[in-house]
């Protein structure tokens, strides 16, 4: 027998849009990002070749009412100037982490999506991509937040039908946890 097909008011709809679109705990575990940070980082331009260091900072604020982190990364890379843009959110619907990556160094949007582990300290996203050098991949970063203030950052990158390489390490410590370690 066909199931019967429920019809919703505007009422009982708006309250639903309204559950799945409240900030929640995961919203929280960005909220607590909120700051000036320094960064120092590691990339691999080619495999078992040493990695090219380079620091810089990242601005990390609350976006539309608590629902996305908004992280600016400027720095250098590779001898240039650098400036990245991520707009990091939790949807309540999927369960999953969801970003968009921009930079000043290319011109396409970069759409990344994962679970946290368990305890919510690890976000790992994926996002498809077609490398100009390795043609389609997988772009992996995994972040670990390892206390209130440091956070660990790795990039990897799997070409389709082709190994798992690392890319970039990255740590950001809180700019304020610095000068109180110095003080």
């Amino acid at each position: 027998m066909p199931k019967k097909k429920t019809i919703l008011g505007t009422q009982e709809i708006m309250e639903i849009y309204k559950k799945v679109g409240t900030p929640g705990e995961p919203h929280k575990v960005l909220a607590k990002l909120e700051g000036s940070w320094t960064t120092r980082s590691r990339g691999w331009m080619e495999p078992g070749k040493p990695p090219v260091e380079s620091t810089g900072t990242c601005e990390q604020k609350l976006i539309l009412d608590g629902h996305y982190l908004q992280q600016v990364y400027t720095g250098d890379m590779m001898g240039q100037p650098f400036t990245g843009i991520n707009l990091l959110g939790y949807d309540n619907q999927s369960g999953k982490y969801e970003s968009v990556w921009l930079d000043s160094m290319s011109t396409g949007i970069f759409y990344f999506v994962g679970p946290a582990s368990a305890d919510g300290r690890t976000i790992t996203q994926d996002c498809s991509y077609v490398d100009p050098i390795k043609g389609p991949s997988v772009w992996r970063s995994v972040t670990r937040i390892r206390d209130d203030n440091t956070l660990e950052f790795e990039m990897f990158i799997t070409p389709k039908g082709g190994k798992k390489e690392k890319m970039m390490e990255m740590t950001v410590a809180r700019t304020e946890a610095v000068v109180r370690k110095a003080a």
